[in-house]
């Protein structure tokens, strides 16, 4: 694998820590957001993010997905608050240590077919779940400008601290 199985925890660890970050900007009164009909609301997207990770890596290791445990999941992930959901991604950052502990070197590497797409199951971890979280945190970040949040930057979206961009 490209990456340690500690280095893949720490930078799951870190997507938490900046959806957490950008999460702390959110005006409760614009929880209902959303870009278009069809999109979700802010609430809904974190929502999911709560459980997303946390329900895939199982699916990776064992090789297959588990469509009613994964619809479970998000009923579930669903009907969660705000708080809720902030809390239930707070203990992510422990979670992606546990989850991903115990795999073997093995595992990591070991080929599977998942989702239609033939991979190792660290890549498949790298490009389902890390990717993931960076590209919902992306759109996090686009819903908070999208509500009025003018003084959040690009430091906000990738180094998760509130700073004025370097010179």
């Amino acid at each position: 694998m490209v990456l340690t199985r500690e280095e893949l925890i720490a930078s799951l660890q870190n997507e938490v820590r900046i959806l957490l970050h950008l999460a702390g900007k959110i005006d409760r009164a614009r929880l209902d957001y959303r870009p278009a009909p069809k999109q979700r609301s802010t609430l809904e997207l974190l929502q999911y993010l709560s459980a997303m990770g946390p329900t895939m890596i199982p699916f990776i290791r064992a090789g297959v997905f588990d469509g009613a445990a994964w619809q479970a999941a998000f009923a579930a992930a669903g009907g969660a608050n705000f708080d809720q959901v902030l809390s239930a991604i707070e203990k992510q950052r422990s979670g992606y240590a546990e989850l991903l502990q115990g795999w073997s070197e093995d595992e990591f590497r070991g080929e599977i077919e998942f989702l239609g797409r033939k991979a190792s199951r660290g890549s498949i971890v790298v490009n389902l779940v890390l990717c993931a979280h960076a590209a919902y945190r992306t759109q996090l970040f686009l819903y908070l400008k999208a509500c009025g949040c003018e003084e959040l930057n690009t430091m906000n979206l990738w180094a998760g601290v509130d700073a004025p961009m370097p010179g």
